[in-house]
Order: structure tokens, then C-alpha cells, then sequence
């Protein structure tokens, strides 16, 4: 049966399930999404992906600035929708928007749950070090990611997958996994699985201060921390009191006299190494200072006028 669906979303991540329900035998009666916010290093007001996505399909677009109005919810109500599909929205829904559709709202949640319930499930895979990570389908309750699961399926995390690059693939994952359990929901009820709340792992929104680098770790763990932090807030640190953000970075073996954590200590084509706290090393190939262009390693050492060996760490 073709189901009348109404979608929550609002960045990037969400456009591909969206674009697979407008490609389904289903009709997309509606989209909820943020209200248009500045964004990007100007600061100009724009309209979220998932927006710009449904004014080109011609979908409508609601943008409340609160859930539990009276307004919103009449013209939510005023789609018929039989089910809801929520990727990415970044709002908690009221019970009262949960108890609207007949078939209620499932969520493509970016883990595999309950591992990392939250608002940065990917940063935070990423930064743990995590082998593989996956997309689940689950109801939405009033509970944060705490919903019966309906299918799960993992995806694994490549030694060099930044957060944006795992999210793409996650993205897409999602909407093939998002697509074939509502094309069962509109046949027949889908099995649900009860997660274990006592596994259960919380991924809280990425506050841009973690961004900062510490050169006390390991060249291991800082390695997951420049590519967890890309490509927001970006992982970035201090030489003479200047913000600097180290895009492009990874373990090297290398044998040298000992330095303190965060001193650079040599150049390697055009990279340079950096000492860390574990007595290991970092080869750093790309940075950006602030309000700059990215740049080698070596060209931004090059451009310095300081001949004093340069040491990474808290602003001076």
C-alpha cells in the first residue's frame, strides 16, 4: 500500500533518505525542517539542504519554532500523514506530534543502537576509535533514541574516514535501509527489537572547544581526533596565540632526540612531525590559519618570520 508520509529533516545527512521516499511508490505530503539560520563563515541567512531539497520537488514546508503550537500542529494535522519519517531533524518531538500518525514516526539514527544515542553518533564513533558503526531504523519515542529498533545495518570505518566522509556513506546507507521498511510498513507490520538500555552509550552534540588539540595523547589518538573533528569545529591549536587548524594528519614512525608534546620537530616533504604525549609522533600535512586558505604543513612553516622552534599548544 502507498503511504502518505510526512518527513522531519535538515541537513545534508537527511537529503538522500528524502530523496529516496520521492522516488518511492509513496507521496511525500510534507516537510518539517529548521527555521532558515545564518550559516557559513558570513553569516547569511539560508535555508537548510533538506529545504532546498523539497522546494525543488515542489513539497510542502513547514519551519515551527514550536512543536507543541497549536498552529503547527493543526497544519501538520492537515496532511493525513500515515507515518512520519524523521532524519536528522535536531529536535525532540512532544508526544503530542508522536501520537498524530496512525503508523507513527521512525528515525534513521546514524549507529547502531543503542551504541551512541545522541545528536554526533558519527563524530563520536569516529573519536572512540570504532571499527564499524551503521544505521538503525527505529520509533521514535519520547525517550532520546530509545525506540524499538525495526533494522539496523552496519557499515564499516576506514582508517582514514574523517566524520564527513563516513557520514556520506551513512547518508546513503540510511536511505536504502529507510526505504525498504516503509515500503514493508505499508504491507504489514515490521518486527521491532527492544534495545538494552544497559548498553547503551551517549553521543552528545559536538561543542566546538573539543575541537582543541591536546599534545599530551598519543600520535594514535590524536590522529582520531583531527579526523572525528572534520569538517566542524575542525581540530585546531595555538602557536603564539594564533588559532591554527591541523586539517590532514596521521601517525608516523620516526626516531628523534625527545621533545616536549606539540613541538615541531622536523619537516618531511611537506608535511612536518610533531612530538605527542605518548612519545610518538605526528606527521601534519595540511592546516589553516584562522581567516586564511588551507596550505601545507611546510608552506605555512615557511611563511613564518619566527626562526624560534615552534611549539603547538594553548594560546600564548
Amino acid at each position: 500500500m502507498a503511504l502518505r508520509i510526512a518527513f522531519f529533516g535538515t541537513p545534508a545527512f537527511a537529503v538522500p533518505t528524502l530523496d529516496a521516499l520521492l522516488a518511492s511508490r509513496h507521496t511525500v505530503v510534507g516537510v518539517v525542517t529548521q527555521p532558515d539560520r545564518p550559516r557559513g563563515r558570513g553569516q547569511q541567512v539560508s535555508q537548510s539542504p533538506v529545504k532546498e531539497r523539497a522546494g525543488i520537488a515542489g513539497v510542502p514546508v513547514l519551519q515551527p519554532i514550536r512543536l507543541k503550537g497549536v498552529e503547527f500542529l493543526d497544519a501538520f494535522g492537515a496532511w493525513n500523514a500515515d507515518l512520519a519519517v524523521v532524519a536528522a531533524y535536531g529536535r525532540l518531538l512532544p508526544q503530542a506530534l508522536l501520537d498524530l500518525p496512525p503508523l507513527g514516526l521512525i528515525n534513521v539514527h546514524a549507529s547502531l543502537l543503542p551504541a551512541w544515542r545522541g545528536a554526533s553518533p558519527i563524530q563520536r564513533a569516529v573519536l572512540n576509535g570504532d571499527a564499524t558503526t551503521g544505521v538503525t531504523i527505529m520509533r521514535v519515542v519520547l525517550a532520546l533514541d530509545a525506540g524499538p529498533m525495526l533494522a539496523r545495518v552496519e557499515v564499516p570505518i576506514a582508517p582514514d574516514d574523517t566524520s564527513g566522509s563516513l557520514e556520506r556513506r551513512l547518508a546513503v546507507a540510511g536511505a536504502s535501509l529507510l526505504r525498504d521498511v516503509v515500503d514493508r510498513l505499508g504491507d504489514a507490520p515490521v518486527p521491532e527489537l527492544t534495545q538494552d538500555d544497559a548498553r547503551a552509550t551517549l553521543a552528545p552534540r559536538l561543542e566546538k572547544h573539543e575541537g582543541q588539540i591536546d599534545w599530551a595523547r598519543s600520535a594514535h589518538q590524536l590522529d582520531r581526533h583531527v579526523r572525528g573533528m572534520q569538517p566542524w569545529p575542525g581540530a585546531y591549536t595555538f602557536v603564539d596565540g594564533q588559532r591554527l587548524v591541523i586539517r590532514d594528519a596521521a601517525p608516523v614512525a620516526f626516531t628523534a632526540h625527545r621533545a616536549a608534546a606539540g613541538q615541531v620537530i622536523a619537516e618531511d616533504g611537506d608535511a612536518v612531525i610533531v612530538a605527542c604525549g605518548g612519545g610518538d609522533y605526528l606527521r601534519v600535512l595540511t592546516v589553516q590559519p584562522d581567516g586564511r586558505r588551507m596550505m601545507t604543513a611546510r608552506a605555512w612553516l615557511a611563511g613564518r618570520r619566527r626562526i624560534t622552534p615552534v611549539q603547538f599548544g594553548e594560546p600564548a
